[in-house]
């Protein structure tokens, strides 16, 4: 009998166990938060938890990085839900107008929570297991409530190449028993660190523009759901506390009141947490809710709460670090405890509110698209001689969600041109691009196209100008009548394979995709010309740059098949010309008409490199162009073989102790031999006021006494007065110099600092700045003065080389459309 007891005791503590979830620590073999897991380990984590429970959890591989890990997004609820989870979906999207149709069922509130944007504020991702593995734990019954009230999606590694950079390398160098010693090697994170992802881009600067890949194939499944709530977890500096809402000002205007109201709600949900447990944070400082590209803001545009929590933390702070003082010591597990915390307190607001946060959410998307706010109903976007810019420009819109089409007939009335912000009589054309303010993204659509968006403080995180005219180079109307729009489709360009070999074939320089068509001409062996003036055949006028592709030098059998399909694969339209005669400009044998070498592309990286500005080079030449370029380590300037490199890319950093005065002399002859230098931000410094090198400070007046009697108190705004965190500047431009062909003739740029140079006494003053040439954003009254009469773009001719001089980064986050036209003439020309 005690036997047969035995036997069933056995046999319920055996059923009692498989009825549990394995815990993480069980699962990693360790304490969570006693060693970071690995990313391959938190997925079958995840998936370990789906197989365990399929009917609560619906995991799906949403995309891949750039290094071929998966990007992972877990569905959690109710049987119930799950069950039905594509009825939700879709009748969430039909109720707010996205989806053709009626919701025949109303839906629960969907929330999803974002972990680990930047890799190596990695207490996120390990937070992630145990907020599922809580969602699902039976003896929770808060957790069962939430399934029952809400889908709940969790994105474990957003960014998981940053998060496997940093922690492949913390696991490698710490100590048997972690040193909380600040300045022990684990917490010295080498360049270029884990916060970016393979191509070292900020993911959550990266929302508005979908440059990376990673963002990319978010966004797709993000507008498949368009989540009622959006948090994004982050981590700060390891000596600070821990941000939750409300945010800090600088809100958006067009941040809702019930989104003002929620963020404070927030607050007091997470409030509660961190008093129970004497947890130390803040609110209302550093974090705000300005620039649309965020975590957080992004979201927020589309009609969702979005908040952004900040653990004290990140790289340095490793899995403990001392911090005199607060009198203790910062570990990783303490970070998964706040992060978790923070998590539940989100769910737990969103639960309480939940009827109201469905229908805010419904009636933001029925307002957007019957009654927009704004001065502004419709946009027009002039296409006529900007065909392939315009076709750019509605890949991105489809990226984002809108809908678009184009004027369908032609008229006359009156706009505001966004760049100048002036009122002018306008003619509709036909296939101008039209798009219409009545529609779901209505808001999201204001917020990107806003040219002058309006701070009510000014103390700012980030880029505070971001007009869409002004990046993509638009020629952009906003008007206050409403026009619909007739259906678009994009062209489809399709150059014939000629029977017989033209005399040259014309191709434009005026487009992104144009510099990717000549890096494939160039790659494949085909010999390219440019003109450096305009010219005219055949009553048809083409501009300074336009490439000219002869059959002469070209004598391949395969040639004309070979330039047509490159053609056709980069949207570019040929002109067959039958000689090469011109009626004006420069026939196509003249001095004027130049070869473009093929050019063998150095790029430096390593210490001292931002490692931003390094990446944004790096991802033009192999995602934007694919077109080769060697990577070498700063380290190795010292013994470059000169003689086999064509083109030195010195990418924003400090560079004092990386090219010393001998590597000047060295680098001045390779140059005077035909090399080409291109210095970057901050890499202009190694040239300033250097024998032979023609660069100079800018003359700056005395400065005036300091004041004695500042107050402390108004240190962070005395700062700010002598920044710009990001604010919209028009260049005046040369237009006939090789730097500025292809550009529009306004030329916009992000100004982020002042370098003060003064114009070029032996060399090409291709752009700069004037009295005034400032359009939009903030800039300090101290920094005002320093942007005036100053240098941005120059070109010095040493010998048959040059040295380019670029104090604007024209590749910048990629998001400059015109600045990487610019950046293409850098390289090529």
């Amino acid at each position: 009998m005690l036997k047969y007891f035995c036997c069933l005791l056995l046999l319920a503590q055996f059923h009692f166990a498989s009825a549990q979830n394995t815990t993480p620590d069980q699962f990693l073999g360790y304490p969570l938060g006693s060693k970071f897991a690995f990313h391959s380990n938190i997925i079958d984590y995840f998936k370990a938890i789906q197989t365990a429970n399929p009917d609560r959890v619906k995991l799906v591989q949403y995309g891949s990085t750039n290094e071929g890990r998966p990007l992972m997004l877990a569905f959690i609820s109710s049987a119930e839900n799950i069950a039905n989870l594509e009825k939700i979906r879709t009748n969430h999207l039909k109720s707010v107008k996205l989806m053709e149709g009626k919701p025949d069922a109303g839906v629960p509130p969907i929330v999803w929570l974002s972990y680990n944007v930047h890799g190596n504020e990695s207490v996120s991702a390990n937070t992630s297991m145990k907020v599922l593995y809580e969602l699902l734990n039976k003896e929770n019954a808060l957790t069962q409530e939430f399934l029952k009230n809400m889908v709940i999606m969790i994105d474990p590694c957003i960014n998981p190449d940053g998060y496997e950079r940093y922690t492949q390398w913390y696991n490698r160098v710490q100590n048997a028993t972690p040193d909380v010693t600040p300045f022990a090697l684990e917490h010295d994170e080498p360049w270029p660190g884990g916060r970016f992802n393979h191509y070292l881009f900020d993911l959550n600067r990266d929302w508005a523009w979908q440059t990376q890949k990673e963002t990319q194939q978010r966004i797709v499944i993000y507008n498949q759901w368009m989540p009622h709530f959006h948090a994004d977890f982050h981590e700060m500096g390891s000596s600070r506390s821990y941000y939750f809402p409300p945010a800090a000002k600088p809100y958006n205007k067009d941040v809702t009141p019930w989104q003002r109201q929620f963020n404070e709600l927030i607050g007091e949900y997470c409030r509660k947490y961190f008093d129970k447990n004497n947890w130390a944070y803040f609110t209302k400082n550093d974090y705000d809710l300005f620039y649309p590209s965020y975590g957080d803001t992004w979201p927020t545009a589309n009609g969702a709460i979005g908040v952004t929590y900040e653990q004290g933390g990140g790289g340095r702070a490793g899995l403990g670090i001392k911090r005199e003082d607060e009198h203790d010591t910062l570990t990783l597990q303490n970070r998964i405890s706040h992060h978790y915390a923070t998590s539940l307190a989100t769910l737990e607001a969103v639960m309480s509110q939940k009827e109201r946060v469905v229908s805010e959410f419904i009636k933001f998307h029925e307002d957007a698209a019957n009654a927009p706010v704004g001065n502004f109903k419709t946009y027009i976007i002039k296409s006529k001689g900007n065909e392939e810019r315009v076709r750019s420009f509605g890949d991105w819109l489809d990226k984002q969600g809108f809908t678009y089409g184009i004027a369908g007939k032609s008229l006359s009335t009156r706009g505001t041109e966004l760049t100048s912000a002036s009122e002018q009589s306008l003619k509709v054309e036909n296939n101008d691009m039209l798009i219409s303010a009545y529609q779901p993204k209505s808001n999201l659509l204001r917020i990107l196209f806003d040219p002058k968006p309006v701070l009510e403080d000014s103390v700012t995180y980030d880029v505070t100008s971001w007009g869409l005219a002004y990046v993509f180079g638009l020629k952009a109307y906003g008007l206050k009548e409403k026009l619909t729009p007739a259906a678009y489709q994009a062209e489809q360009i399709r150059n014939p394979v000629p029977a017989t070999s033209p005399y040259a074939y014309i191709a434009s320089w005026s487009a992104a995709e144009d510099a990717a068509f000549l890096a494939d001409l160039l790659k494949n062996g085909i010999l390219v010309k440019s003109s450096n003036v305009p010219f005219e055949m055949d009553k048809i006028t083409y501009k300074a740059g336009t490439l000219i592709i002869t059959k002469k030098g070209n004598e391949n059998p395969s040639f004309d098949k070979l330039v047509t399909s490159l053609a056709d694969k980069h949207h570019v339209r040929l002109v067959a010309a039958k000689t090469g005669y011109v009626s004006s400009g420069a026939d196509f044998g003249g001095d004027n008409v130049v070869f473009l070498k093929t050019p063998k592309v150095v790029l430096v990286s390593g210490d001292g490199i931002s490692a931003t500005a390094f990446g944004a080079v790096w991802h033009y030449f192999e995602q934007q162009i694919q077109y080769p370029v060697t990577i070498i380590n700063a380290s190795r300037l010292a013994s470059l073989p000169w003689n086999e490199i064509d083109v030195l890319i010195l990418p924003d950093g400090r560079y004092s102790e990386l090219i010393n005065d001998k590597q000047l002399e060295a680098m001045q002859g390779w140059v005077r031999n035909g090399g080409k230098v291109i210095a970057m931000e901050g890499a202009t410094d190694a040239f300033l006021n250097k024998p032979g090198f023609a660069l100079t400070k800018k003359f700056s007046e005395k400065k005036k006494d300091t004041d004695s009697f500042k107050k402390f108190g108004d240190q962070q705004r005395a700062d700010a007065s002598d920044s710009s965190p990001g604010s919209m500047f028009q260049i005046t431009m040369d237009p006939t110099h090789p730097l500025a062909f292809g550009c529009n003739e306004a030329y916009f740029t992000i100004v982020r600092d002042a370098y003060e140079r003064d114009f070029l006494k032996e060399g090409w003053n291709v752009g700069y700045f004037t009295e005034n040439n400032y359009k939009a954003g903030f800039v300090g009254n101290k920094m005002t003065d320093k942007l005036k009469n100053t240098l941005i773009m120059g070109v010095q001719e040493i010998g048959r080389g040059q040295v380019v001089y670029l104090m604007d980064d024209p590749v910048f986050r990629a998001m400059l459309y015109n600045g990487k036209i610019l950046f293409s003439n850098a390289v090529f020309r």
